[in-house]
């Protein structure tokens, strides 16, 4: 039987049981939609709406920042990656964990005690409001998509697995499905609804991966050497499996892209707008200070099964079944559910069914904080300061972010659509790329630079941005590969697939050299207060 059939086997074995999926998967979405309505009933001003009323405690709160960081991209893709490219699909791993560091030494406290609900309050603290304002919320949007586009592809692969969808108008109905929960999710709840949402998936998360993590464990007698020796035979790479090189050394180009990923994934974690709302919830720096730090211990711990999770499938499914089910990967940790509770067995379509219904809750999320974060930047930032130039009523700011909900939300159901089969670790990393490129600089240099002005804020935001996006439309994740976006076109020059090696320093230049060529003359006293406000939280919100 070829790897193409072994693998429609599967997803017949699963359709068998779609009643039982189905059934998990409504009462995942419905617990979720219960908490929900419960938060949105308790939602009742911009504060609730945008930071959850400030009063989530140091571990919940870093409870619900590993929710949302360990996301599709962490549980599908990172899985995918390891299966494909061993030591080379850890590295994702790695970077998105030593990423942490950044933000918790560089921008979790100051953050927390300078703004109110966005990154654009952090900047216009002392500079012109209306223009910094406007770039913040459109960065804050633009890299939101870029990481929705990473969810909702995670989305449609899982969905399709499960219930044996193989055409393109289902794949596209499932991404639309995600799409309108999402809405509902953050017009409904708010940041209360979408933080306890959260907390109970990043739990479910932790408990799925554990358990297939133990799985793996036990059927290797829990001797690693074992596992990755059984995983480089199965791979047909050899030893060449467990080395670096296989993905990112097999020539200069890609040696490149490989630090290139390297340096957005641990940068890009601190300009990641949905992560930066989240210290805003919190009552104290202290807090924000102690939500990070159990944000890494969780998030470790995670990482850490994500090495199981990914060898564990290359040694038990060969690595052509998992590329027929999806050429990026992303089906690597379900079918390693389904192959260790047994393809033709009812345990293995219970455990094919939990740990499918877990992603999808942390998709559904991960979506709904991603589009908090825009919406909430769009209404406070663009709409209440710079349109109504901070005369309008709380109400209506409330209602421009239930309609900003929306908006984003259709154009992430039709970029999703087009990006289904890219691997989602990879669409991930190209958020973290634009996030270091337009929002990391500004914030270092606002938070850090005396002379910083509101030209180097708009340099660096738009430069850092339009760079990032650019070479991303040129490279080869859109155009001129059988994996790209539009792989029957070619129109790509830039040969990375990531764009942090210039477009992060191109960010920072951009902000110095629009600071020394511009002519305004920073207000000392408003830097001092920042300064003062940003170190002990006097006077914070």
């Amino acid at each position: 039987m070829s790897p193409a059939q072994h693998t429609l086997l599967a997803a017949g074995e699963a359709s068998e049981h779609r009643t039982l999926i189905i059934t998990l998967f409504a009462v995942f979405v419905a617990a979720t939609l219960v908490i929900t309505v419960w938060a949105g009933r308790q939602t009742k001003d911009a504060a609730d709406f945008y930071a959850g009323g400030r009063q989530f405690t140091g571990f919940q709160n870093g409870l619900a920042v590993s929710g949302d960081y360990m996301s599709a991209a962490s549980f599908l893709g990172i899985a995918g990656a390891i299966a494909l490219f061993g030591y080379d699909g850890f590295l994702y791993s790695i970077g998105f964990l030593v990423a942490w560091l950044v933000a918790l030494l560089l921008v979790a406290e100051p953050l927390r005690n300078s703004g109110r609900y966005t990154m654009g309050d952090v900047l216009a603290y002392r500079m012109r409001q209306r223009p910094v304002r406007t770039a913040a919320g459109t960065s804050t949007i633009v890299v939101s998509i870029f990481y929705l586009l990473a969810q909702m592809a995670g989305a449609g692969v899982l969905v399709s697995l499960l219930l044996g969808i193989t055409s393109d108008a289902g794949k596209i109905g499932i991404v639309a499905l995600v799409g309108v929960l999402m809405i509902v999710y953050v017009t409904i709840g708010g940041m209360k609804g979408t933080t306890w949402v959260q907390m109970v998936k990043a739990v479910l998360l932790i408990i799925g991966a554990l358990l297939l993590t133990f799985l793996v464990l036990i059927k290797f007698n829990f001797n690693v050497s074992d596992l990755l020796g059984k995983a480089a035979d199965n791979s047909g790479k050899g030893s060449a499996f467990l080395e670096p090189g296989l993905k990112y050394g097999a020539t200069g180009t890609t040696k490149l892209d490989f630090l290139s990923l390297g340096i957005a994934l641990v940068l890009g974690t601190a300009g990641l707008p949905h992560i930066l709302i989240r210290f805003y919830t919190v009552p104290t720096a202290k807090a924000a200070r102690k939500s990070v730090i159990w944000a890494i211990g969780l998030i470790g711990v995670f990482y850490l099964m994500t090495l199981a999770l990914g060898f564990g499938a290359a040694a038990l499914i060969k690595p052509d079944e998992i590329i027929a089910s999806n050429k990026a990967g992303n089906t690597a940790a379900p079918l390693l559910a389904l192959h260790l509770g047994g393809v033709h067995s009812n345990w293995g379509a219970v455990l094919l069914a939990t740990i499918s219904a877990v992603a999808f809750a942390t998709i559904l999320a991960v979506v709904a904080g991603l589009t908090l974060a825009s919406s909430s930047s769009f209404a406070h930032d663009i709409y209440a300061n710079v349109i109504k130039r901070g005369r309008a009523t709380e109400k209506q700011e409330l209602g421009a972010a239930r309609w900003a909900t929306v908006g984003i939300g259709a154009v992430s159901i039709v970029l999703g659509a087009l990006a289904r089969d890219l691997n989602v670790a990879g669409l991930v990393a190209l958020a973290f790329a634009v996030a270091a490129s337009a929002n990391l600089p500004t914030i270092l240099y606002s938070l850090f630079w005396k002379r910083f002005t509101t030209a180097g804020a708009l340099w660096s935001i738009y430069g850092g941005l339009v760079t990032a996006v650019g070479l991303v439309l040129f490279s080869p994740v859109v155009s001129g590969k059988p994996t790209s976006m539009f792989p029957g076109v070619d129109f790509h020059w830039f040969p990375l697939e990531n764009p942090g090696i210039i477009s992060i320093p191109v960010g920072f230049l951009l902000g110095a050299v629009g600071t020394l060529l511009s002519k305004e003359v920073p207000d000392a006293g408003k830097y001092a207060e920042l300064e003062v406000r940003s170190l002990t939280g006097t006077g914070a919100h």
